[in-house]
């Protein structure tokens, strides 16, 4: 793999690390400075010509921050002339944005997925996106993949004789449904309508959850307020125990710490797609770095990366 070269922003330079050690590549130094107006200015500070370079910057907080020295590292990609760029971004904090709501709301998926491309990026590496249709959005291949293999590694461990999977809403039921498939159990979901961004309605759980060990299964956890909320509705089902299940671990405003002082709340699995500063005893945070590794590997070499879903 003398040709790869690969890169990370300011976001996660952690997980571009265990990348990079899966890949036996070094990660190649980039100097960012903010001048004196607040801009930026990227060097990258390896050789790119008629190399496949790859960026890691998942779009986490600070998300306008992280975006624009993307924006820059690929523009500076394309300028020293890389045969080919793609953006490693397990974490799309604008696949939210994916419709309107109401009149004259931007759609910031697509805006994103154009000014990547228009900066320099030929294809995108990424995970979960919120929406899936957001995939599309892009004018360059995504290849676009999830976490599920990881969790259900992970949750395997225990006894899932009496145990179900939970999605919180309708809209997540199909990656669960396939969950639940991974670990051989009946999966239920709830009946969600969301207010606005800091409050959502669960009128019911749908499905047999009555006395079952419950793995709830989400995509991101960020305020908390879905989870709060369904927790409610799987107490009034007399559930035996719940476990929670997601791939980007966001956990802002203290969301974890509220998660973790519900007394029935036996565990809290997300993976490293995006840095995890918070802590707890019933936090568990699985790597995702192996399959990103592997996807690059395959990208690289031409393979198929859908093959990973084998």
């Amino acid at each position: 793999m003398k040709e790869i070269v690969v890169f990370s922003g300011s976001a996660h330079p952690d997980l571009a690390d265990e990348i990079c050690a899966h890949l036996g590549q070094p990660r190649q130094p980039v100097r960012t400075i903010r001048f004196s107006n607040d801009c930026l200015e990227v060097q990258l500070q390896a050789n790119c010509r008629d190399r496949d370079v790859y960026i890691v910057q998942p779009l986490v907080k600070p998300v306008q921050d992280n975006l624009v020295e993307l924006l820059l590292m690929l523009d500076a990609a394309r300028g020293a002339s890389a045969a080919r760029v793609t953006v490693v971004m397990p974490h799309f904090a604008y696949a939210r944005s994916d419709k309107k709501t109401a009149p004259r709301i931007s759609i910031g998926a697509r805006l994103v997925a154009d000014l990547l491309v228009t900066a320099g990026a030929s294809r995108v590496l990424t995970m979960t996106l919120h929406a899936p249709q957001v995939h599309g959005f892009f004018s360059v291949p995504v290849d676009h993949l999830h976490a599920l293999r990881e969790l259900a590694g992970h949750f395997r461990q225990y006894d899932l004789d009496n145990a179900v999977v939970v999605s919180p809403d309708l809209g997540n039921a199909k990656p669960a449904a396939a969950f639940a498939r991974m670990l051989g159990v009946p999966v239920a979901a709830g009946a969600k309508e969301r207010i606005n961004d800091d409050k959502v309605q669960i009128a019911a759980v749908i499905g047999d959850v009555d006395d079952r060990d419950v793995i709830v299964l989400d995509d991101e956890i960020a305020k908390g307020t879905t989870i709060l909320e369904l927790l409610h509705r799987l107490r009034e089902r007399k559930v035996r125990s719940i476990r929670t299940a997601f791939t980007h671990g966001l956990f802002a405003g203290g969301s974890l710490d509220r998660l973790a002082a519900q007394d029935d709340v036996l565990e809290i699995v997300c993976t490293n797609t995006v840095p995890v500063a918070a802590t707890s005893p019933k936090l568990r945070v699985l790597s995702v770095a192996p399959a990103l590794a592997e996807a690059i590997r395959r990208i690289h070499h031409g393979e198929s990366v859908s093959a990973l879903f084998d």
